[in-house]
C-alpha cells in the first residue's frame, strides 16, 4: 500500500495536495514505474486513515497532470512519461559559469549555505493566523469581477492608478510623506526596491553606507550592484551618521522610524543631521519604513522624505509586516526627477504585481478597513512583546539585556561577549527556533545576542523557548 510514499503531516497543507506531491514525485523519480496500479480509493484512504473524498481529490489532481490513467471499474494505474522529440540529450552540456555581477548577486551574506530553518518566533515575521483573510478574499473577489483595461495587459506597470492616489492620501496621513501619485512605483518588495535602485543611482565602486547591525536586504542589494558597502554604527539614537563626513557616498540606507533589527527610534535632531550629512556628500538616502504602523510608546515622528528638501530621500514601504511578505506588495516614493527613469528601469527589469493584489489593498485603504485591521493587530503584537520581554527577564535574569520594544515584531537580547551566540542560535534552530545570532547582522562593529520575533509569541512557546536559553547560558 505504498508503504513510506505517502506520509501526510498535520502542517503540510491540504490532504488532497500531499498526496498529490508525494505519488507525484515518486512517478517523476521511477519509484513509481509505469504500469503501476495504485489502491483503490477506499483502500488508500482506509491505509491512511483518512475520507474517501481526500483520495479523490488527490486522484483527480494526478490525472489533471497526466500522472495516473483512471479508467471506470478499474484501478488508478501510473502512466508513461510523454516522450517529446529531440528530448533526449547528446553529449555532455558545457561548463555554464556567473558573470562578475552575477557572483556579486548570488553572495550568500546570510551564511543560509545550509538551508533555514523556517521556525518560530521568527523577527520580522507577522502571524499568519491574525491575516484578515475572510476581508482580502471578499474584496479579491469583488475586484477581480472589475475591468481593468490596459493594466490587465501590459500598462500600469508601475503601479494601478487608483492604489498610487490611495497611497498617496494615506502616506501624508500617517507618515507626514509629500508626495504625488506619479512619485510611486509599485514593485515586489522592499528588497526588490533596493535592488533596482542601487543599479540605477550608482555604479560599481561607488560607495554605499548600510547600518550595522542591519539589514541583510540592503546589503545584498549594494553587494549586487557592485557598490563598495560601509557602515554607519547604530547606537540607542539609531544610525550615527558621523561616518558619512568626507566618505563620498552615493547611496544611504537607513530604518529611522523602527531601526532593524533592535528597534532603536532616531529621533529628530539626528535624522536633520543625517539628511545634512547626506546633501553635503551628494548621496541619496534610502529610508526603509517597513513596519511603522506598529508604534506602542512615545510619539511618531515624521518620514525623512516628509522633512527632507525632496530630492535626496526615496521612501519604501510594505505589506509584508502588516498584512503577509508572500503577497509580494511593496511601493516607493521616489523624487520626481528619477520617477520616469525608474519607472522604465522597473518595466524593463519585470518588477510588476499583480493586480488584483493592488486593487484589493487600494480597497482597504479607501474603506478604512487596513487601519481597523492595523489597530487590532498591533495590540495583540504589544501583548506578544511584553510577554517575551517580561518571561525572558523572570528566567535570565542578569544573563541577558533585553530592553522592552517599542514596536514592530523583534527585539534584540544581547549576550556578554564570551558568549558564542552563532553556536545558540543553531541549537536553538534544531528546536524549531528561528532566533538568529545578532553578530551575523553585524557587518562593522560585532555585538552579541540574538534577535527574537514575537509575532507568534505563545504562553507555551516562550516558556519553552526561555527553558532551552536557560539551559544553553547556564
Amino acid at each position: 500500500m505504498l508503504e513510506g510514499l505517502i506520509v501526510l503531516e498535520r502542517s503540510g497543507g491540504p490532504l488532497p495536495e500531499q498526496i498529490y506531491r508525494a505519488v507525484g514525485e515518486a512517478a517523476r523519480s521511477g519509484r513509481l514505474r509505469a504500469g503501476f496500479v495504485l489502491p483503490s480509493s477506499r483502500q488508500l484512504a482506509a491505509g491512511l486513515g483518512i475520507s474517501r473524498n481526500s483520495v479523490n481529490a488527490a486522484y483527480d489532481l494526478l490525472r489533471a497532470d497526466g500522472v495516473i490513467a483512471v479508467r471506470a471499474g478499474a484501478a488508478p494505474q501510473v502512466v508513461a512519461r510523454a516522450e517529446l522529440e529531440g528530448a533526449e540529450l547528446v553529449g555532455d552540456g558545457p561548463d555554464i559559469g556567473l558573470s562578475q555581477r552575477g557572483q556579486a548577486l548570488a553572495r550568500d551574506l546570510r551564511n543560509w549555505q545550509g538551508g533555514r530553518h523556517a521556525g518560530q518566533l521568527e523577527p520580522g515575521a507577522p502571524d499568519e493566523a491574525l491575516f484578515p483573510a475572510d476581508l482580502w478574499a471578499r474584496t479579491l473577489r469583488r475586484v477581480a469581477r472589475q475591468s481593468f483595461g490596459q493594466a490587465a495587459i501590459y500598462g500600469d506597470v508601475d503601479g494601478l492608478p487608483r492604489l498610487k492616489s490611495a497611497l498617496t492620501d494615506h502616506l501624508a496621513r500617517q507618515r507626514g510623506v509629500n508626495a504625488s501619485p506619479a512619485q510611486i512605483i509599485v514593485v515586489p518588495s522592499i528588497q526588490a526596491g533596493l535592488s533596482l535602485v542601487a543599479q540605477c543611482l550608482a555604479d560599481p565602486g561607488e560607495v554605499g553606507f548600510v547600518e550595522s547591525p542591519g539589514y541583510f536586504g540592503a546589503r545584498t542589494a549594494f553587494s549586487g550592484a557592485g557598490l563598495v558597502t560601509r557602515t554607519l554604527e547604530v547606537d540607542e539614537q539609531g544610525a550615527d551618521p558621523a561616518a558619512l563626513a568626507g566618505s563620498g557616498a552615493r547611496l544611504v540606507y537607513v530604518t529611522p522610524s523602527h531601526h532593524y533589527p533592535t528597534g532603536a527610534r532616531m529621533n529628530l535632531q539626528r535624522r536633520m543631521g543625517l539628511l545634512e550629512a547626506a546633501r553635503r556628500e551628494g548621496a541619496v538616502v534610502l529610508e526603509d519604513d517597513y513596519d511603522s504602523e506598529f508604534l506602542w510608546q512615545g510619539r511618531a515622528i515624521a518620514a525623512l522624505q516628509g522633512i527632507s528638501r525632496g530630492g535626496e530621500v526615496i521612501y519604501l514601504g510594505t505589506t509584508a509586516k502588516s498584512l503577509l511578505p508572500g503577497l509580494r506588495l511593496a511601493y516607493m516614493v521616489v523624487p520626481d526627477t528619477l520617477a520616469g527613469p525608474l519607472r522604465q528601469a522597473q518595466r524593463n527589469m519585470g518588477l510588476r504585481v499583480n493586480i488584483h493584489a493592488q486593487a484589493a489593498y487600494a480597497d482597504l485603504i479607501e474603506t478604512g478597513a487596513l487601519v481597523t485591521h492595523l489597530k487590532r493587530i498591533a495590540r495583540l503584537y504589544e501583548d506578544r512583546g511584553r510577554l517575551l520581554v517580561e518571561t525572558l527577564r523572570a528566567r535570565l535574569g542578569g544573563a541577558i539585556a533585553i530592553g522592552m520594544p517599542m514596536g514592530g515584531l523583534q527585539t534584540v537580547m544581547g549576550f556578554a561577549d564570551h558568549v558564542d551566540d552563532t553556536r545558540v542560535a543553531a541549537l536553538l534552530a534544531d528546536q524549531g527556533f528561528e532566533t538568529p545570532a545578532l553578530s551575523s547582522y553585524c557587518a562593522g562593529q560585532k555585538r552579541k545576542g540574538l534577535v527574537v520575533g514575537f509575532a507568534d509569541a505563545t504562553d507555551k512557546r516562550v516558556a519553552r523557548f526561555a527553558g532551552l536559553l536557560e539551559g544553553l547560558l547556564n
